[in-house]
């Protein structure tokens, strides 16, 4: 059994006074205003002076504002949160440079999430009781699952959804047991009908949670849509709204953590398709019901999962003819076309019926094993297909050549 000590964050939702809410709802709209600033500051020099300004620049230029009148108001909150936002700003100009990310945009008031982090100067954390700086009484956490034992949080993110919910997140140092190892490897294909399916032949169906909802969520926006700018009804509206949706990523999100976790503990390799979700929702009528499934958010829990507890997770090639390739033995038929709306066929060569969905998965698996036991690549050499991308690119540990090889003569 191998112990990996992680970073992890534990969420726990709180409930404030209202002594507290203000001085968090205070804190939130300094933080914001101080991105804000630095970021023009940091814009402007550039594009007027072809000047680079770094973390250390901005915070002194916090340090001005303060003494200025009008943002006195700067010194009412802690400087801890302050700080922190003007690291993320530095963080997220080193990822623009880098070629990682867009270049760094303005906070909104309306959009943007409200957030505070509070380093270990900034809180106090003693027997279950959580103080923030500037506070005089603990919050009132609901700890819905206990901190790691001996654990002392390194750093707290306190938050406020657009539903109104407060939660707050404690980065504590966690160890994690990597789970008994298996000789068992799955390929998984995404879908919208069914969410995924296994090269097991088994498929999950997809819970469709916003449409579900559908109806109570569209009934909330029409009422929100008829009340008047700037009232306390569209206030309220705006937070039945939020609830709704709300109440769609949460069972979303629990859905598929539990899918996850599964496959993770069941298998010793997890094979997925590098699938560019971006694109794919520029479909206008699949896009709703793409964004639905969250493909995106599916592999990020597959992807951590399996680098926790010891897990081989293999990507193949978005170019990979899955679903069109012939999965059984010794055949290797692709077919020239295959719609959408077709969703079993019958293999030309071999005269094999596959179901469209369990033949990619077969496929992936076969592929993700090829690949992960001698680095092959497993793309049929076609002329469509010669564009001298790799055919699989494997994350977490690698599959070691017996038990790949074990695994694909079952």
């Amino acid at each position: 059994m191998i112990r990996k000590s992680v970073k992890r964050a534990f969420r726990y939702r709180f409930y404030p006074s209202d002594v507290q809410a203000a001085e968090l709802s205070r804190t939130f709209g300094c933080v914001r205003l101080v991105y804000n600033r630095a970021l023009a500051e940091r814009s402007a020099a550039w594009q007027q002076r072809r000047e680079r300004v770094g973390y250390s620049q901005t915070s002194a230029l916090l340090t001005a504002w303060k003494k200025t009148q009008e943002l006195s108001f700067l010194t009412e909150v802690s400087s801890v949160p302050l700080q922190q936002t003007l690291r993320h700003l530095h963080t997220a100009f080193g990822n623009f440079f880098d070629r990682r990310a867009r270049y760094p945009r303005f906070k909104s008031k309306k959009t943007s999430r409200a957030s505070a982090e509070y380093t270990a100067s900034a809180f106090r954390y003693r027997d279950g009781h959580l103080t923030l700086a500037k506070m005089s009484e603990p919050l009132d956490i609901v700890w819905s699952r206990p901190l790691p034992e001996g654990a002392r949080p390194s750093t707290v993110t306190v938050s406020r959804d657009a539903a109104g919910r407060w939660f707050v997140s404690l980065l504590c140092e966690d160890t994690i047991e990597s789970v008994p190892a298996t000789r068992d490897a799955v390929g998984v294909d995404v879908g919208i009908t069914s969410v995924v399916t296994l090269s097991t032949g088994e498929k999950v169906a997809n819970p469709r949670h916003e449409q579900r909802d559908r109806a109570r969520l569209a009934k909330a926006q029409r009422a929100l849509a008829r009340k008047a700018q700037g009232s306390a009804d569209r206030d309220k509206a705006r937070r039945r709204v939020a609830r709704a949706c709300a109440r769609i990523t949460d069972r979303r999100r629990d859905f598929l953590h539990k899918l996850s976790t599964r496959l993770v503990r069941e298998n010793q390799v997890v094979v997925i398709e590098d699938l560019t979700v971006r694109n794919l929702v520029k479909n206008r009528r699949l896009a709703r019901a793409i964004s639905d499934a969250a493909w995106r958010e599916l592999r990020t829990m597959l992807e951590y999962k399996c680098a926790w507890y010891g897990r081989d997770l293999v990507v193949v090639d978005r170019f990979f003819p899955s679903s069109k390739l012939c999965s059984t033995a010794g055949c290797g038929h692709i077919q020239a076309s295959l719609p959408l709306h077709v969703r079993t066929w019958t293999c030309p060569r071999c005269g094999a019926t596959h179901d469209r969905d369990v033949n990619a998965a077969n496929n992936l698996r076969a592929a993700g094993l090829a690949a992960s036991a001698c680095g092959a690549g497993v793309r049929p050499q076609r002329e469509s297909s010669r564009t001298g991308r790799p055919a699989t690119k494997q994350e977490g540990h690698g599959a070691t050549r017996d038990e790949a090889l074990a695994s694909n003569h079952r």
